[in-house]
């Protein structure tokens, strides 16, 4: 049974894709995207795959960001579309 790398997937929009893409910019738990920047994450992102963008994954970053920097969080919040621009 393999196990998982980190907590990441409790994240609502995080599934193993994305996890593995946070874990390539160095985020390893919830606790690591405190206060992280996610349109730096997201250029950084970009950077490590030949920049090939995608939208969605910056909408992504930013409900990460938002899921770990709040205790109390707004459940509409947690739905990743909310994040788009």
């Amino acid at each position: 049974m393999k196990q998982r790398k980190s907590d990441l997937q409790e994240i609502p929009g995080v599934g193993p894709n994305i996890e593995q893409d946070l874990l390539n910019l160095g985020y390893r738990s919830i606790a690591s995207l405190k206060d992280a920047d996610p349109e730096e994450m997201y250029r950084r992102d970009c950077l490590l795959k030949g920049r090939r963008e995608d939208r969605c994954q910056l909408y992504v970053y930013r409900l990460a960001v938002y899921f770990a920097s709040n205790t109390r969080r707004d459940p509409e919040k947690l739905k990743w579309w909310n994040w788009k621009e």
